[in-house]
């Protein structure tokens, strides 16, 4: 198939997608070579970025997915007003943690942290930006807890290694961000 007849049925995809959808995925669902389609993801963010216009094509969470630019999110919010929710300074700690450690148990968490780690961990759980990826291999078996997907989706990443530095999280604490995430 001529990529110019492809371009339209990738971008079809993506738009049409729940999810960020990955090159594999593309590739797998219109039967061709992966390298054809990052040519053609490249060319669509191009056309994007070119035309200047409210949408991006954003490679988040390992997958690509339509978004609108984020120098347009107030716009945006007064459209849909949706509800934003606040992570608590001791969410943002755990998510943290988790985030750099995972796998890792609740008591791993509460031996950094000092505390109990009970209603934040069931918020972020709740929330969807971690999830349960398995037990540990040890006495009682503890739950080991991981980021979710929409962990990367909710702060705009494309996988862990795009995690802020020691610095940049400190001001993440003193800022306690508002994320336009619902659930």
């Amino acid at each position: 198939m001529d990529p110019c007849e492809l371009l339209p049925i990738v971008e079809g995809l993506i738009f049409a997608a729940e999810a960020p959808l990955s090159a594999d995925q593309i590739a797998e669902i219109v039967e061709v070579e992966r390298n054809l389609v990052h040519g053609l993801l490249n060319d669509l963010r191009r056309k994007y970025e070119a035309a200047k216009g409210g949408i991006e094509l954003s490679e988040v969470a390992g997958g690509f997915q339509f978004r609108t630019r984020p120098d347009l999110s107030f716009w945006i919010r007064r459209l849909q007003k949706r509800k934003t929710f606040r992570l608590s300074r001791a969410a943002l700690e755990i998510l943290a943690i988790v985030a750099y450690r995972q796998p890792v148990t609740r008591t791993e968490m509460e031996q950094v942290r000092g505390v109990d780690c009970d209603g934040p961990l069931r918020t972020l759980l709740e929330k969807g930006l971690l999830r349960i990826c398995g037990r540990r291999d040890s006495p009682g078996r503890p739950l080991l807890y991981g980021t979710a997907p929409s962990f990367l989706e909710a702060f705009g990443m494309r996988d862990l290694a795009e995690l802020p530095d020691l610095r940049q999280i400190e001001q993440l604490f003193a800022e306690e961000p508002t994320l336009p995430f619902s659930k």
